[in-house]
């Protein structure tokens, strides 16, 4: 406590800390949520569904509070042990944290999705803030008000919160909100560090990311990357092996492309963002193999640190 200057105690705003789950089906924007949050690119980023695929914790601390995000694969119903394994990520989170960010997309209809995260949360005691995303996207802010009142009508959320990932419209005006549901406690993480990931693993999911927005359709949910090799060179240059693995060989074709353009390509869009994760030169080296359907194989996502039991 502190004492002002007219002799009345005054309570010290308490430090607060905790854990925050954000879910939501794939493609309402989470990841794109928590990088705006965090102020720097965590999370890979895609239009396409189920892009985040493990449990992704970012790290956010202020003057009063520590936020730590949990970002999930998207809900869905899975086809592949893959599928099972990202929907075991995301609803064991609830389990483990202080509030739940809910991502919906304000462009799309309450559907089948919807309810059934609203399920699950139906056996949550946790404090529950409905995040109204990409309100940017509609043709007037009056469109808002229906799908707040669509949602209320069928939770009982903690608050509800209209914004945009993508520009950072009341991005704000949820931390804020989310900081009342947080209870006081200490700080878990240094003040400087925003994830607990290592570097391999980003730099892994970084080249995904550049596959994923590079191929067609018939790639990206097949093709996982593993790290095999990072050192530094005498000369100060990191050298990086990777691995792209995918299910069949037409999309090891596919993915080198004609006379390996696209693979090249794929490392010169990675290449930047790796650099400035490791602040130098990077020497990326990338490889195409084939693991057949290894998103049904356990044993094959325990190898590629993608879970398996």
């Amino acid at each position: 406590m502190r004492i002002n200057r007219e002799g009345i105690v005054m309570e010290e705003k308490k430090f607060r800390s905790g854990f925050i789950a954000v879910i939501g089906r794939p493609n309402v924007g989470k990841s794109t949520l928590v990088n705006k949050i965090i102020g720097q690119k965590i999370a890979i980023m895609s239009d396409r569904p189920q892009t985040t695929r493990t449990r992704i914790q970012c790290i956010l601390t202020t003057e009063n509070t520590q936020y730590i995000f949990l970002d999930t694969p998207g809900i869905h119903k899975p086809k592949f042990k893959l599928g099972e394994f990202m929907l075991k990520a995301a609803e064991g989170t609830l389990k483990e944290v202080d509030a739940i960010f809910f991502v919906i997309d304000a462009t799309e209809k309450f559907g089948g999705g919807e309810k059934y995260i609203l399920e699950r949360l139906a056996a949550t005691t946790k404090p529950v803030i409905l995040i109204v995303n990409k309100i940017d996207l509609l043709p007037g802010r009056d469109k808002i008000l229906p799908i707040i009142e669509e949602y209320s009508k069928r939770y009982k959320f903690a608050e509800i919160v209209p914004l945009s990932a993508a520009d950072g419209t009341n991005v704000e005006t949820l931390l804020e909100e989310a900081r009342k549901f947080l209870p006081a406690g200490p700080k878990y993480y240094p003040e400087e560090m925003v994830t607990d990931q290592p570097e391999r693993l980003i730099i892994a999911e970084l080249i995904r990311e550049k596959i994923l927005y590079l191929t067609e359709d018939e790639v990206p949910h097949s093709v996982a990357v593993d790290l095999e090799e990072m050192t530094t060179r005498e000369n100060g240059t990191a050298y990086i092996r990777a691995t792209i693995y995918v299910e069949r060989d037409s999309q090891k074709g596919i993915l080198i492309g004609k006379k390996g353009t696209l693979l090249k390509s794929i490392g010169q869009n990675s290449r930047p963002e790796i650099e400035m994760l490791l602040g130098k030169k990077v020497f990326l080296d990338l490889w195409v193999k084939v693991k057949k359907d290894w998103r049904k194989s356990a044993g094959a996502l325990r190898n590629l640190g993608l879970g398996g039991e």
